[in-house]
Parts: structure tokens; C-alpha cells; sequence
């Protein structure tokens, strides 16, 4: 059963840093410090003006990682929330949790520069040959029942590959 193996697509990090433009690039050069990557801008799409955000303005910094750039950096995002998610941040072939201060992190220290940021983490999952109904060449269909994967596989996988607890009880 190897095409029903379930794998990460991508972790995205993102700090949001709102219509403050001092906070964007100490986001970007922490996210930079942890993943080792360059990240991106995240630009906002429409105005918003009860948060004083105007179409096109920089709203925050994220960084995508793919492939084995993925598991160092999870096993140190899951470390600071002492390896729990809750539950009820899986859903639809995807989990996301927050971590509140970067200080938790492992191996990062206070930077009086960067100040006290938090983050978002998402992290997408799939399964082997998912890739058939992506590629450009022989493009074929991936069935519903291949392509979805149930919270309890999710679960499983994230104990087995990152000893993380999903209980309720314990949740931070």
C-alpha cells in the first residue's frame, strides 16, 4: 500500500505584521533565522480600513518549505508546543497551529531588534501519486477517496513520524 503512504506537501510559516511597517522586516529576517530560506511579502489583496490597511500594502512575512527542508524545521516548531496540537486543528488534508512567542523555539534566543513576534504554522498533507492529476504531461484523474485524508490518518501519522499528542485534555 506505498500510494496510500501519506506525505507533507508543504509547511508554510507566516507572521502577520499588520499596517505596521517596522515589524516587516524584523518578520522576515526572524522567518529567515529559522528556516534558513528567504521569505516572501504577503501583500494584501483588498483595503481594509478598520485596520488601517490599504490594497497592495505589506501585511505580513511567510516562507513555503517542500521536500526535506520540512522535517528539521517541524520537529523544532512542534518542540516548542511540547509536541501537542489539538485535535481540532486538523481538518481537510491540512494542520495549523500558532506558536505565541518565537522564544519557545529551540535554539533561538531573545533579539532585543526583532522584538516579540508570534507565528502561524500550516502544514498541508498528501498522498503519493497525487502528483498524477498535477503534472503537465499524461495529466490523469486522482478519485475523491485517494485524493482525501481523514483527521484519524493525519493523527496517526504525525504520532509515528513526530511522536506528536493530539489529545483535548492537554491542550495548550
Amino acid at each position: 500500500m506505498t500510494m496510500n503512504e501519506i506525505i507533507i506537501n508543504k509547511l508554510v510559516i507566516n507572521i502577520g505584521t499588520g499596517n505596521d511597517s517596522n515589524l516587516q522586516p524584523n518578520a522576515k529576517r526572524l522567518l529567515e533565522i529559522i528556516t534558513g530560506k528567504k521569505p516572501a511579502d504577503e501583500i494584501s489583496k483588498k483595503r481594509n480600513p478598520s485596520f488601517k490597511i490599504t490594497k497592495g500594502q505589506k501585511i505580513g512575512a511567510f516562507v513555503t518549505l517542500r521536500g526535506k527542508a520540512i522535517a528539521p524545521v517541524l520537529t523544532r516548531l512542534l518542540d516548542a508546543r511540547n509536541n501537542h496540537i489539538p485535535e481540532s486543528s486538523i481538518s481537510g488534508n491540512a494542520m495549523s497551529f500558532g506558536i505565541k512567542e518565537y522564544i519557545d523555539i529551540s535554539g533561538l534566543k531573545y533579539d532585543p531588534k526583532v522584538g516579540m513576534l508570534g507565528m502561524n504554522v500550516n502544514i498541508s498533507f498528501k498522498r503519493k501519486g497525487a502528483r498524477v492529476a498535477e503534472r503537465k504531461r499524461k495529466q490523469a484523474y486522482v478519485p475523491g477517496y485517494h485524493r482525501a485524508i481523514e483527521k484519524n490518518d493525519i493523527i496517526t501519522f504525525m504520532h509515528e513520524k513526530f511522536k506528536v499528542d493530539t489529545n483535548e485534555e492537554g491542550a495548550v
